[in-house]
């Protein structure tokens, strides 16, 4: 029996050991699928492309003025050239690198109109106010405005539009109540409405003018943001503001003799000043009406002023990007009674801003009678 166990191992060995050695070979090329072939890795490309030379980046860093220039009667004064003018950055004279007269631009307009409870019996003048400066300034098909109003919280009731009418019913439908959060909503209006706000077609970037005015008696009590920030803001985004007070706390009005009508101003309020602070750092005008007629003219003056500045570029000899607030003067040697109104200051790029070619955030600071001036 074990002869033929033998046997039949020996032939069962044969027959595995055969097909095995034929499964292991490899097939035929004309059996195999092409593969494509891939780089070895961590080895360089086969063709490299050409070379750049190195690249270098330097932060320049430009500080834009507009300035409008009055004479001693309050008139509009147009007619200046760059020699005119002489600025300075904290007490450092600097040369003006770039010097134009803008007239005519369009204008984008933020009309922000206080609707909290302590306006309330002043409601109607508001509305008045802000419905006479748009019929007087804005100028169909080139001009654009939007109406935003606050008391708890800002609020847009109109985007931006050129049709004053929209704008008038919009105004007419608000009712007042709530707190009052006036820089909370100056910070808005500059940073998403104001700061990119609709161009005219095939514009280049800052050729219409920044506005806002705002119909306030400027008692904030509820802003997250303080008004450091808000006039901050407003000066990175080069927004002017004009501010009007519904404030009647400095009218005397047991006063009716018509010869003594003019001391019926006794003095400013904390809000008055605030007001007045905001626009004097921004390069506007503070105006502190009785009633709305005295304010047709104004508002007319107003539009010609927006429409005839002076554009001021230069680059600070005394630069360091630390953030800091920087004070602007502006002086006319040669022009003996004209007035300068521009804003007051700036704030310098922060390192990290400067670096990446971007604006600094703006920093916190305490809420105070004119803070971005005594800012360090």
């Amino acid at each position: 029996m074990k002869n033929p166990l033998l046997a039949l191992l020996a032939c069962a060995t044969l027959l595995v050991f055969p097909f095995e050695n034929y499964a292991q070979k490899p097939a035929s090329p004309a059996q195999e699928k092409p593969q494509p072939a891939l780089p070895p890795q961590n080895s360089a490309p086969q063709q490299q492309p050409a070379q750049e030379g190195p690249t270098f980046r330097a932060v320049v860093n430009l500080v834009d003025v507009l300035a409008t220039v009055l004479d001693r009667r309050n008139k509009l004064v147009s007619d200046l050239d760059k020699s005119d003018f002489k600025i300075f950055d904290d007490n450092s004279p600097q040369e003006i690198r770039f010097f134009s007269k803008q007239s005519d631009l369009p204008l984008r307009i933020g009309m922000l109109l206080d609707t909290s409870n302590s306006i309330r019996d002043r409601l109607k003048f508001e509305q008045e106010a802000a419905v006479d400066f748009l019929y007087s300034v804005l100028r169909r098909g080139k001009d654009q405005a939007f109406a935003m109003t606050f008391d708890d919280e800002p609020q847009i009731i109109q985007a931006f539009t050129g049709d004053g009418a929209l704008l008038r019913d919009e105004i007419n439908k608000t009712r007042a109540g709530g707190g009052t959060a006036v820089y909370d909503a100056i910070y808005e209006a500059c940073a998403k409405q104001l700061s990119n706000p609709p161009r005219p077609p095939g514009d280049q970037p800052d050729v219409v003018r920044r506005v806002m005015v705002l119909i306030s008696d400027g008692d904030d009590n509820l802003s997250n943001h303080t008004r450091a920030e808000a006039i901050e803001m407003a000066q990175r985004t080069n927004v002017v503001i004009y501010t009007i007070s519904t404030s009647t706390q400095w009218i005397q009005l047991s006063q009716t003799d018509p010869s003594k009508l003019a001391n019926r101003k006794m003095h400013l309020t904390e809000g008055d000043q605030i007001l007045k602070d905001l626009a004097d750092e921004t390069g506007g005008r503070a105006f502190f009406p009785y009633h709305v007629d005295d304010l047709n003219q104004s508002f007319q003056d107003i539009g010609d002023e927006l429409r005839n500045q002076y554009t001021i570029t230069y680059s600070p000899t005394n630069f360091i990007a630390n953030g800091r607030y920087h004070k602007i003067k502006i002086e006319l040697p040669n022009r003996n009674g004209d007035q300068v109104r521009a804003r007051r200051g700036y704030f310098a790029k922060s390192r990290t801003s400067a670096a990446n070619g971007t604006q600094n955030p703006a920093p916190p600071a305490p809420a105070g009678p004119s803070p971005p001036l005594s800012k360090p």
